[in-house]
């Protein structure tokens, strides 16, 4: 009896109402284990009666036989599938089990075994296609079509399959958003509960990015279309959660390599129960159904059915909540890390410079928003990143830019052009400044080039990057630029710490200054910088080597070598290069930090689980197999008995499918 995340074989899609998540519901009848287990049951409840009533055999005896046939029939044949294949199922010892109870007259007690038999294995698949519906039925989110506007303006409605990137949709209010994007133009709010867990809706305005399958509220909305439809994160989220359901995790492979050497013990002692008392002088039919007993107690169906369920409950949680855990065998090996390592650049800060200082010269008479505006339209033709910052910041604090003309950019030192009648430049403190010196050595201000240096020095050893603004061939002042970090960096850190015990290691090729700043801020301590990639391998391959399970979060091309190379690789999802998902072994869909330690801890809750249900099964087993070999376990109790363990474990594992148990995993990092 095992579980597989696999799809149902017929589903039901409800409607979308606006705030609540809509779910797939397998419909009972539509997994053949259950049309079969309830076949079983009602031919059951015919003959009991009849045979309780003193009916003549032929009357009820039939009943009981279709019983058998419908409730065994496909464990039975999967079993001897196995046994060609040179294994045991447990599955086929049951099958044996009853017909042996049949052989010797314990027909109803044999079709009773049949029956609960069925019924466990009904509940196990039903609880399974469950787990596949929690995930499948994000699907039902997504609208099946949406509204594309053309570049003469014109409005075409067509499947979201259809739609590419680059397109521009139309999402009116009330409407589900029907692709990955970002706002181009419009403001509304929009419920995201479905995919980020917000309770209340965020605020969407131009550039802020808005997920398929989410909930606009009054506003109407115009979007880029930024992913394929089958690469949004609905999608990803249930592709791989299904390609993740299809392995194994050491766990259980270890026990399904026991559970073949148990089955064979098993055969061989229920050979020993029987024939020993025989030898004894007990009675044949005592003696078979005792042996029987034993066969049914003793088999290991809830120890199989202990590892998988909670694990790919936890992997389909932590899918919903746009974590991508790729297999079973990193949810298991999530949970064992006792060492972080973090990326820098887009792991913990943003991965976007912006201006974080704005410093003018006053004497220069200049304010800070004359000086940020004048930078902003000198730097609007570049495409350089630190360009994107000045002209971005400007445009956060509704600034107008004035027409630029006559621009020029000289690599690595800054650019020039004419804004207003006066000619600004744009670029690093010391070349512009040198540029400045040599141009003009008699008229050069020392006292403005001491000041400017000054601040240059101050803003840089704060960890920022300093860009001069000189108007007509004088500074002006002095922008500073960084990239912030995450608002959740500081809380991951500090949820990183309590759960490894150690905190987390910063690895980057950033000079040691700014490292040391961010980090301070993070609250790392342990900081490693200027490193090449082959440098952050070494240092992974150092924590390892101290005894440690390194977890190796980055999103960087420059990160994929230590992400490939320790204990357990988590990619950032919105930023990240191909090859460092490709490398990852977990993937952040939604970029939120924060959801590293929750997976951590969710990893941890279902090993957790793991061990409760190989107790339960351990202790059901133990105690059904002394009561039998110690006295006269009757069979109904001991199907009950063992049946009513598997069935436990599975539902016990299923518990971390609920959302409260991702957060409690959250809270409990915090």
């Amino acid at each position: 009896m095992t579980a597989t995340l696999t799809p149902p074989a017929a589903a039901t899609a409800t409607s979308v109402h606006a705030g609540v998540v809509p779910r797939r519901r397998t419909r009972l009848l539509a997994l053949p284990e259950v049309r079969w287990a309830a076949a079983a049951t009602a031919l059951f409840l015919l003959a009991l009666p009849l045979q309780l009533a003193g009916a003549p055999a032929w009357l009820w005896g039939p009943l009981y036989a279709l019983s058998y046939a419908t409730g065994g029939w496909e464990p039975g044949w999967e079993g001897l599938k196995a046994l060609k294949g040179r294994a045991l199922d447990v599955d086929l010892l049951m099958v044996v089990a009853a017909l042996g109870a049949a052989s010797i007259g314990q027909v109803m007690d044999g079709a009773l075994l049949i029956v609960i038999f069925a019924t466990s294995g009904a509940l196990e698949a039903l609880a399974t296609a469950r787990t596949a519906d929690s995930v499948r039925g994000l699907l039902d989110l997504a609208p099946a079509t949406a509204t594309r506007i053309a570049s003469d303006g014109t409005e075409q409605t067509l499947p979201v399959d259809e739609l590419e990137v680059g397109d521009t949709v139309l999402v009116r209010p009330g409407e589900s958003v029907g692709a990955d994007g970002r706002v181009l133009h419009g403001a509304s709010e929009v419920d995201q509960a479905s995919i980020t867990g917000e309770p209340l809706p965020a605020a969407k305005e131009p550039g802020d990015e808005v997920f398929a399958g989410t909930l606009n509220g009054t506003g109407a909305l115009r979007v880029q279309v930024e992913r394929d439809a089958s690469d949004t994160v609905i999608a990803r989220v249930v592709r791989m959660v299904e390609e993740a359901s299809e392995t194994k995790a050491p766990t259980q492979l270890f026990i399904e390599k026991v559970e073949q050497r148990y089955s064979l013990g098993m055969v061989a002692a229920t050979l020993a129960v029987f024939g020993v008392p025989l030898a004894f002088g007990e009675a044949f039919s005592e003696a078979l159904l005792r042996a029987m007993t034993f066969m049914i107690v003793a088999s290991p169906c809830a120890v199989v059915l202990a590892t998988m369920p909670p694990l790919l409950s936890a992997i389909a949680n932590a899918g919903r909540h746009g974590v991508l855990v790729k297999s079973a065998v990193v949810m298991e090996r999530l949970g064992k890390i006792d060492a972080v390592a973090l990326d820098k650049t887009g792991t913990l800060t943003e991965g976007t410079p912006r201006v974080v200082d704005v410093r003018p010269l006053r004497e220069r008479g200049l304010d800070e928003a004359e000086l940020l505006m004048l930078a902003a339209a000198a730097e609007h033709p570049s495409e350089h990143p630190l360009a994107r910052a000045v002209v971005d910041a400007a445009r956060e604090r509704g600034l107008d830019l004035p027409a630029t003309e006559g621009f020029t950019s000289s690599p690595g030192i800054g650019v020039r052009a004419a804004v207003g009648g006066r000619t600004v430049e744009v670029g690093a403190p010391v070349r512009l400044l040198a540029e400045a010196e040599a141009k003009c050595a008699a008229d050069a201000d020392a006292d403005a080039d001491g000041v400017v240096s000054a601040l240059a020095r101050e803003l840089e050893e704060s960890g920022r990057t300093a860009v001069l603004v000189v108007v007509d061939g004088t500074p002006a002042g002095v922008l500073g630029i960084a990239d912030r970090l995450r608002p959740d960096a500081a809380a991951t850190v500090a949820a990183l710490t309590v759960l490894t015990g150690t905190a987390p290691t910063l690895l980057t090729g950033d000079n040691p200054r700014a490292a040391r700043h961010l980090a301070a801020e993070a609250g790392i301590e342990d900081v490693r910088a200027v490193l090449l990639p082959q440098d952050k391998v070494g240092a992974v391959r150092e924590l390892e080597g101290a005894g440690r399970r390194v977890m190796v979060v980055g999103d960087g091309v420059n990160d994929a070598p230590a992400l490939a190379a320790a204990h357990i690789g988590v990619a950032m999802g919105r930023a990240g290069s191909d090859l460092a998902l490709e490398t990852a072994d977990a993937v952040i869909v939604r970029d939120e930090l924060a959801a590293v330690p929750a997976t951590v801890a969710l990893s941890r809750r279902a090993r957790e689980l793991v061990v409760q249900n190989l107790v339960i099964a351990g202790v059901f087993i133990a105690g059904l197999v002394v009561w039998d070999l110690a006295g006269t376990l009757p069979l109904p109790l001991g199907v009950a008995g063992h049946e009513g363990s598997t069935v436990l474990v599975g539902l016990n594992g299923l518990r971390l499918l609920r959302d409260a148990a991702w957060k409690r995993a959250a809270e409990g990092t915090g």
